[in-house]
């Protein structure tokens, strides 16, 4: 093993700092789970599954990432580190499966920002004086020049908020996550109470007039991004105060919290809708060309001070999320510590560059971007390609580092980890073929900058731990995936049986779930110097490019 390398002697300038508390954490977690997927999700799942088929939809995604939730929680109080999600690999699989880990984390959260940023602009475009004066979203759902200044500004914003440190970021957020809960429950029982229609349930072609297909096409389409968010906590658990008895509550309770809200959204959405508009499909249930559902729902069921509610609603929800995941993307490039400029912070323990260049690609995707719908779905399937990577993490790391203590253990992992493993894989399918091969693309470049590293010595690669052999089941892994989206019923060909081809992707994750774990993980003499290394000082954090 190589000579451990250190940010710095004092956790004052060489760390990040533990301040961060229970609520703190919760609130992380679950500010970054409401965001504009409450404002816009319902809506994407009633047109793509129908009115009952989006309450399956919701159920199945809440099932699947509670799933994914306890094992990262299990992860987060056994391994308190920043940027979490890029550290597990790392210490199962060596320098590349933290890296590629990390890269495709950074890819979906870095683009999280953004997206909220134009959710709550489009939102905001709803107000016919806004749309016929300003005019912040075009026709086709981009950003008008107006659009993308005022994101602009929103952005820096949350720059100046994170810059100030992980404390400040969580204390005001706080507030802001209070509020996004009142909202959304608030909505839920006025709907139900002024306009709730049961008949909705089976309009436009029965309970789940588009089957299976619609149900599972309706994940990556909205459902899921408007769940995911649980890890949150897992990345900061390196500022957190009590990181192996808070991360794994705050995760629980976050997506408990969350799954019950987006559940009874979705009825009181499919309820309060027109029943003349879905007498004969879901093709536009509020209107064509219309981005603020419960805005809309509002007008017409004559609460125009709910209305009012959801339009400021509709900058905060977004703009809490949007805070978050800038200082969170800055947390997993700070892990990730390439360059080495981005794993220095100040006084405060922020780490100021990589929160700047967090600003700055979430800019860039503002100029101008596709449509959230159009973003939501690729940005969906990052962030399952990241959840992958925490049960065969967790799988590797029991074998291999048996003796760590875990405060919190994920029940019956025998069963829990394969399983989450394949129900990562198949929202990844689900997404369509073109979110796959793009994804893999998105790995391979992550892949092509950790070999340029290595070969070029850079401080922050250990060649010890860059071993290639993790890239020979993360290239079965990824090919697999492309040739089943290829061969499928979402933008494939569609040579799988539809329906069945659910057990067809499931068959495959479970396979290499097992190849991975059981041939690939590195062993138990080379992973319990690298852990105890990183948890002997907690706040002098290693980078995932392979320090160890």
């Amino acid at each position: 093993m190589s000579a451990i390398t250190t940010h710095g002697p004092e956790a004052s300038t060489g760390g990040l700092h533990r301040t961060v508390g229970f609520w703190g954490l919760s609130f992380v977690s679950l500010g970054s789970i409401i965001g504009s997927g409450w404002l816009l999700g319902a809506l994407t799942a009633a047109t793509i599954a129908g009115g009952g088929g989006s309450l399956i939809s919701w159920v199945i995604a809440a099932v699947m990432l509670m799933v994914l939730a306890l094992i990262h929680a299990d992860l987060g109080a056994a391994y308190p580190v920043a940027g979490g999600t890029s550290r597990y690999p790392h210490y199962a699989f060596g320098g590349l499966g933290g890296f590629a880990a990390g890269w495709v984390t950074y890819l979906q959260a870095v683009a999280i920002a953004p997206l909220e940023v134009e959710a709550s602009l489009s939102y905001v475009n709803s107000i016919d004086a806004v749309k016929s004066h300003v005019k912040l979203v075009n026709t086709n759902g981009t950003l008008t020049l107006v659009g993308i200044l005022i994101g602009i500004v929103a952005m820096i914003g949350f720059m100046l908020i994170n810059l100030a440190g992980a404390k400040w970021m969580s204390d005001s957020n706080t507030a802001i996550v209070l509020w996004k809960i009142f909202v959304p429950l608030l909505t839920i029982v006025t709907l139900l109470l002024v306009s709730f229609h049961p008949g909705n349930f089976t309009a436009g072609g029965g309970f789940a007039p588009y089957g299976f297909h619609g149900i599972f096409a309706a994940l990556p389409a909205g459902v899921v991004f408007a769940l995911q968010g649980f890890e949150q906590a897992t990345q900061m658990a390196g500022e957190a105060k009590n990181p192996q008895k808070d991360v794994a509550k705050a995760i629980i309770l976050a997506m408990v919290v969350g799954a019950i809200i987006y559940i009874g959204l979705e009825v009181a959405f499919v309820g309060a809708l027109d029943p003349a508009k879905i007498v004969h499909n879901w093709q536009h249930p509020i209107g064509v060309g219309d981005y603020g559902p419960y805005y809309t729902l509002a007008i017409n069921a004559g609460v125009g001070w709910l209305a009012t509610i959801l339009i400021i609603d509709a900058v905060i929800s977004p703009g809490g999320t949007g805070l978050i995941y800038v200082g969170t993307t800055a947390r997993i490039s700070y892990a990730l510590g390439l360059p080495d400029s981005l794993t220095k912070v100040n006084k405060r323990g922020v780490p100021v560059w990589s929160v700047l260049v967090a600003t700055v690609f979430g800019i860039l995707f503002l100029m101008p971007a596709p449509s959230w719908q159009e973003l939501v779905g690729l940005i969906t399937g990052a962030t399952a390609l990241m959840y992958a990577f925490a049960p065969i993490s967790l799988g590797a790391l029991r074998r291999s580092d048996p003796d760590r203590e875990h405060p919190y253990r994920v029940p019956w992992p025998a069963v829990t980890l394969p399983v989450g493993f394949a129900f990562a894989n198949l929202i990844i399918y689900w997404g369509t073929f073109t979110s796959t091969w793009k994804l893999a693309i998105g790995v391979v470049i992550g892949g092509a900058i950790y070999l340029l590293a290595a070969l070029v010595n850079a401080k922050n690669v250990d060649p010890d731990r860059a071993r290639w052999r993790f890239l020979i089941w993360l290239v079965i892994w990824q090919v697999g995936l492309i040739l089943l989206g290829w061969a499928g019923n979402y933008g494939g060909k569609g040579y799988l049986p539809d329906d069945w081809d659910a057990l067809v992707v499931a068959a495959f994750a479970v396979a290499m779930y097992y190849f991975a774990v059981l041939r690939m993980a590195y062993p138990r003499e080379e992973v319990e110097p690298v852990v105890d290394a990183d948890l002997s000082h907690p706040t002098e954090l290693r980078t995932s490019s392979g320090i160890a």
